[in-house]
């Protein structure tokens, strides 16, 4: 009884579903844009895109973190230790996936190709390393700003008011 009383008040909290809504609502975006964009083979790569791809429009991880800043900033008021350090964890996601994830990226991108560059003048076997994408910042600001927007909708419509 107790593990359904914690499910019901999590799925309860403001917090939590503007958290939860952004990162949903910026991966079905994802989806949406990379289809217009792409064309699949098969089902699989839908769903792939949907659940696993990193990199993108909009940023999910962007999202997420900045209605989860803005969800507690306005439940618990900008001057809470709880807001501040949701502030400073958003940014921490927010540099990362611009800045080192991209940059990841890219090196194992330009290390691939040199990789099988070598590989075909020398005969020898290379396997390629995985290539993160990171974001470019247009996509780190569209999902910080859904984000933003989804948590101020949230709290409009559960406590109707601004």
């Amino acid at each position: 009884m107790a593990a359904i009383s914690a499910i019901k008040s999590l799925l309860e909290n403001i917090i939590f579903l503007s958290t939860v809504t952004s990162l949903f609502t910026a991966q079905i975006l994802k989806m949406i844009f990379y289809l217009i964009a792409n064309k699949f083979k098969k089902k699989l790569d839908v769903i792939e895109t949907l659940i696993w791809r990193t990199g993108g429009m909009p940023s999910s991880h962007s999202a997420a973190v900045c209605a989860l800043a803005t969800s507690v900033g306005m439940k618990h008021n900008i001057d809470s230790d709880i807001f501040v350090f949701s502030l400073v964890f958003a940014v921490v996601v927010l540099r990362d996936s611009v800045g080192v994830r991209r940059a990841a990226g890219l090196q194992a991108k330009a290390l691939n190709s040199l990789g099988k560059q070598s590989a075909n003048l020398t005969g020898l076997d290379f396997n390629s390393v995985k290539e993160i994408q990171g974001h470019t910042p247009f996509e780190v600001i569209v999902g910080a700003l859904l984000g933003i927007f989804i948590a101020v909708i949230f709290y409009i419509i559960i406590y109707n008011r601004i």
